[in-house]
């Protein structure tokens, strides 16, 4: 799937259905007289239901369909005849998908599993007929239930990926390198900043038929908070992940100074990002030396709070080291 075809917010209108009216009727029939009431219920209205399909990993199918209404219930007819109930409409959506009501954005609910099904619009309850009222001083009541309106409401829907490892670093840091390396996935690489427009996903093969999911988001860079390169966009796609690796490069001016500036981006967009467990892995090791990589390494022992990993994609350096630690911080 190309670029362009990565959605992950969508506006769009849902309605659901008006419910049936009961029926006023009393019944008639030869050699029957005085029948008494037989009026039926009135029909629900169809409701317009969100639903979980681990097949999709992008709201594309959903960009231009703009309205979602689902059928009125049929109303209430003789001899107790319910009127049928209004047809629901399901439209599918990616696991990760955050549901908020526009106008206020409260968030509704979030799509978690296959499957997983929820009513964002529900639709009215259909009228009771006549014969409900009947009474034995009220024995042919000539009035029904109406039907409950629709419920019509505009939503947008947000995609937040799910992964266990979110990639972040600044722009041409190795993030997309690293992610081809380590899984099938085959994202734009080029040597130029803000390469990734788009956040891609892999699957890490790990020991034992294993794995664990990877996701890498667009570069993010000091600034992003007013708005420079592409802003705070795409960090909702790390807001799920179980493990925040930070990739900077082995050639950068000061590592640790790097890391901070990333961290505090984070800190501004969202203070809970802090609490998930960290990593650094500093990329494009196979320019350092062994000298240089020890001196570095003393270096970034007295000052980095978290663990950190050499690694090289482009040589295949630390990379089976890098898993084996991912994993055990996932379990």
């Amino acid at each position: 799937m190309t670029e362009g075809n990565f959605v992950d917010y969508v506006k769009m209108h849902v309605s659901s259905g008006n419910g049936g009216k009961g029926s006023v009727h009393l019944h008639r029939e030869k050699f029957i007289t005085k029948g008494g009431p037989d009026g039926g219920d009135g029909g629900r209205g169809g409701h317009v239901i969100l639903r979980g399909n681990s097949n999709l990993w992008t709201l594309l199918h959903l960009k231009f369909k703009r309205h979602i209404r689902a059928g009125h219930g049929g109303h209430g007819s003789k001899s107790r005849s319910s009127g049928e109930d209004g047809e629901d409409m399901y439209a599918d959506v990616p696991l990760g998908t955050v549901v908020r009501d526009t106008e206020t954005n409260e968030i509704l609910f979030e799509i978690t599993e296959d499957g997983e099904e929820r009513i964002v619009a529900e639709g009215g309850k259909g009228g009771l007929g006549n014969w409900h009222f009947k009474t034995s001083t009220n024995q042919t009541p000539r009035y029904a239930q109406p039907g409950i309106p629709l419920e019509e409401k505009f939503i947008t829907l947000e995609l937040k990926v799910l992964a266990d490892v979110g990639l972040v670093g600044f722009p041409n840091a190795g993030k997309s390198t690293l992610l081809s390396v380590v899984t099938s996935a085959k994202p734009k690489i080029a040597d130029y900043e803000f390469t990734t427009l788009k956040p891609n996903l892999g699957i890490v093969k790990y020991r034992d038929f294993q794995t664990f999911v990877m996701a890498d988001i667009p570069g993010i860079i000091e600034g992003a908070a007013e708005g420079k390169g592409l802003g705070y966009y795409f960090l909702r796609h790390i807001e799920r992940n179980s493990i925040l690796l930070f990739l900077i490069p082995a050639d950068a001016p000061d590592i640790k100074a790097q890391y901070e500036i990333l961290l505090d981006e984070l800190r501004r967009y969202n203070p809970e990002m802090l609490d998930k467990d960290r990593m650094i892995a500093i990329s494009k090791a196979d320019m350092l030396d062994d000298e240089l990589k020890a001196e570095l390494k003393t270096e970034l022992d007295k000052t980095l709070p978290i663990p950190y990993q050499f690694i090289s994609s482009v040589a295949q350096q630390g990379l089976t080291e890098l898993k084996d630690t991912l994993w055990k911080m996932l379990n």
